[in-house]
Parts: structure tokens; C-alpha cells; sequence
């Protein structure tokens, strides 16, 4: 099956940032594939997309398994005969653990949630992205790439700061067949990552919003337009770049 219209990819898109941001590339013309580790909250969200006329299906792979990754993308890749955006939205601070008891299960599975899911899905996407439009990759970094983190996060920092690094040889690695490679890298963002705090200690979550220059927390469709806008034509010029989208959250008030 061959598509004319143009096919995106994003990974972990059966809740928060994820689906909005597939609703979004959804509403700005493509074929959306949404992926994720819950078929039945995937099954749910394709409902929801096709009721807004948005043509979706749902691919369920676990972004952490090699063979599944390089499977299921290459079997995207081959029904559309093209793949024109890769969203890899896919990833978690998974918990929390200081290095002094940090078990190498734990850094394993950080590590392979956040990095090792980006190169795995790269891989396979780059040669038909190469038969895209316009085609690009758009990955997630974190101000813990930059700051390590808070207590416990430091491998998740450490995660990020490898998504930072591998965008931007990515986009040095595929710059000759002009596909452009970008990172968002989202601030405090009011989605369910953040429940359980919200739940338990209130007071701790309002007082995020003291840190952000813009005195608010950010909404999904806020992270969404801006990968919408790095997907598009708009940012043909642009590649290699990590937009922050925290409110003036990095410059740490």
C-alpha cells in the first residue's frame, strides 16, 4: 500500500506529548503512525484521531527492543514506501536511584529508553526517510541534559545529554541527503508524566511555576506546534538545532 501523503512516525504517542503532537501532524496532513507499548490505549487514540478525520493506525513495539524497533519501522517504511517524519517521543525518567545504589539494570534501562530507542528507530527510518519529503527527525533532550538533573535523575540527565549529542551527528551523518535532524527539549509540561506529584504534594507542583520566567507550566499543544513547525517546510534552513520550550525555564530564575 503507497501513500501520497505524507507519513510521520511517533513513537510513544498513546498519551501526553506524544498523542498531541500525532494529533497535530495529523491536522497539518499526515498519515500518522502512532506506536506505543498499550494497544488498547492505542486502539483508543487511532478512534479518536479518525473521528477528527485524521487518517492513524497504531504499530505496538517496545521503543527499548532492537529487533521489534527495526521490524516494525521497516515494515512502516515498506507499506507507505516512504517516511517523511520521525518523532521520537518516546521516553521517561523511569525512577529514581543515586549512583552509589544505582544497579546496572536501572542505568540500563534509562539508557535504553531515552538513547538507545533513538538510534534504533533512526536506523531503520534513515532509508526511507531518504525517499521522503522535506524529511527530518525531531528527538526530545531535557534541561537535565544540560543541568544532570535533579536527586536520582542524574542518568536520566546523562540519557538526554547523549540525544542532544547523537541529534546533532545525526544531522552531520544525513545533511548530504538533505534530511534534517532537531530536538525539541520541553520544560515542565502539565501532562500525566507529572500526576503522581501533582496528587501527593500539590504545593511542591505550584511552586514549579516560580522557576518559569512565563509563570505558568506548558500545555502539550504547546511542545506539538513547535515540532508541527520543525516538521514543516517553514524550517527547510534548519537542522541540528534544540529549541527549548520551557517558559524561560533554562535560564533558571
Amino acid at each position: 500500500m503507497s501513500s501520497n501523503n505524507k507519513v510521520a512516525i511517533v513513537t510513544g504517542a498513546t498519551g501526553g506529548i506524544g498523542f498531541e503532537v500525532a494529533k497535530r501532524l495529523g491536522k497539518d496532513g499526515f498519515t500518522v503512525v502512532l506506536n506505543g507499548i498499550e494497544d488498547a490505549a492505542g486502539a483508543e487514540k487511532v478512534k479518536e484521531l479518525s473521528a477528527e478525520g485524521i487518517t492513524a493506525e497504531y504499530v505496538g513495539f517496545d521503543v527499548t527492543n532492537e529487533e521489534a524497533v527495526t521490524k516494525n519501522i521497516t515494515a512502516i517504511g515498506e507499506k507507505y514506501g516512504r517516511i517523511d517524519v520521525l518523532v521520537n517521543n518516546a521516553g521517561g525518567l523511569g525512577g529514581r536511584q543515586r549512583f552509589e545504589e544505582m544497579t546496572t539494570e536501572f542505568y540500563r534501562f534509562v539508557m535504553a529508553l531515552n538513547l538507545d530507542s533513538v538510534f534504533y528507530a533512526s536506523r531503520a527510518a534513515i532509508p526511507f526517510l531518504k525517499k521522503g519529503e522535506n524529511a527530518s527527525i525531531i528527538n526530545y533532550t531535557s534541561n537535565a541534559g544540560w543541568n544532570a538533573g535533579g536527586p536520582g535523575a542524574g542518568i536520566y540527565g546523562t540519557s538526554k545529554a547523549g540525544v542532544h549529542a547523537i541529534t546533532r551527528a545525526l544531522a552531520k551523518d544525513l545533511a548530504e541527503y538533505e534530511i534534517r535532524v532537531n530536538a525539541v527539549s520541553p520544560g515542565t509540561i502539565d501532562t500525566p508524566f507529572h500526576a503522581q506529584i501533582k496528587e501527593t504534594k500539590p504545593e511542591v507542583f505550584a511552586s514549579w511555576k516560580n522557576n518559569i520566567l512565563l509563570g505558568r507550566l506548558g500545555q502539550p499543544e504547546e511542545v506539538a506546534s513547535v515540532v508541527s513547525f520543525l516538521a514543516s517546510k517553514d524550517a527547510s534552513f534548519i537542522t541540528a538545532e534544540t529549541i527549548q520550550i520551557g517558559g524561560g525555564q533554562a535560564l533558571g530564575i
